[in-house]
């Protein structure tokens, strides 16, 4: 989905978002795209470029206090306009549960991830200590990498002063994250922020704690699962990757994707839904998207113009 806006002057298609640039500002477009293990599905998922791009909204507000970000306007449902940064090119990664990549390590055996020790005697789900920051390249093609912060600063990827600022603002988010996850009977398992920089400030960009980014159990019955040994109840994209992994796609060579069947689709919709209802205590209203790119292009011409 290709739009015209005047005055355009680049546009990155990434994995589930558009972004245009139009001087110094941004046109985020989250469509219903859905990636998993960095491969675009073939099926997009209604209402899940809506879902996302009304949570990110929502917590990137209720954030400001904490950090600076680019957000300056929502025009559309699926749309976001902010100021345009210059990406730092590392994921922040942010984990306060043995859940995902840093389980399947654990599982094989790892006990370091990206230059951080993980204790012994831990099970799948198990809380950690305290959460540690595993941070990966941020890759323009192919999969992101796992990098130690000590690998950050020996290749100069960053200076020790603007590292250390990161980690400030990925903790003080997922704290935040976490406490707004509980009032609503949620636990913030794992999460991943992205910085940029305009000038010298550092700003978070893009979204957070939305399901691309971030993973969430239910508390309700968390303690009793992890006792018997039970999977957690959760609201991610994990059970994409598991409902792929079942039929035996992980993204390596040689794999075929499958194709997901409408019924899965709409299990997907409903669960992104869900998830929105449950973080905000909001009804979320579906937005007609039968002309999603008239509407689109209509609503942002509106609001460049000043409308």
């Amino acid at each position: 989905m290709h739009f015209n806006f005047s005055n355009e002057q680049s546009v990155y298609n990434g994995k589930v978002r558009d972004v245009y640039t139009i001087g110094d500002q941004l046109i985020m477009v989250a469509s219903d795209r859905i990636s998993a293990f960095d491969h675009i599905l073939p099926k997009p998922i209604p209402y899940k470029g809506q879902v996302l791009n009304q949570l990110a909204t929502y917590f990137l507000n209720e954030t400001r206090d904490l950090v600076p970000n680019w957000l300056e306007a929502t025009p559309d449902p699926n749309v976001s306009i902010g100021r345009r940064c210059e990406p730092i090119r590392i994921e922040m990664v942010i984990r306060g549960y043995l859940a995902g990549h840093a389980w399947r390590t654990y599982r094989d055996g790892g006990r370091v991830l990206c230059g951080v020790e993980m204790p012994e005697g831990l099970k799948e789900s198990d809380r950690f200590p305290h959460p540690i920051i595993t941070p990966a390249t941020k890759a323009e093609e192919g999969h992101d990498e796992d990098i130690s912060k000590e690998d950050i600063l020996k290749q100069g990827i960053l200076s020790a002063s603007d590292y250390e600022l990161l980690e400030q603002y990925t903790r003080a988010l997922f704290q935040k994250g976490t406490e707004m996850a509980s009032k609503q009977g949620l636990i913030l398992v794992d999460t991943k922020y992205e910085f940029g920089k305009i000038g010298d400030e550092i700003v978070l960009m893009d979204e957070i704690h939305t399901p691309d980014s971030s993973r969430y159990y239910y508390q309700e019955g968390y303690e009793e699962r992890q006792r018997l040994g039970e999977k957690q109840k959760q609201l991610s994209k994990e059970f994409v990757r598991e409902w792929l992994m079942d039929h035996g796609f992980q993204g390596k060579d040689g794999q075929e994707m499958p194709v997901m069947p409408e019924e899965f689709v709409q299990v997907v919709s409903d669960r992104y839904i869900q998830l929105y209802e449950l973080l905000t205590g909001e009804d979320f209203v579906k937005h007609d998207y039968r002309n999603l790119r008239d509407r689109i292009e209509k609503n942002v011409i509106a609001y460049l113009a000043g409308e």
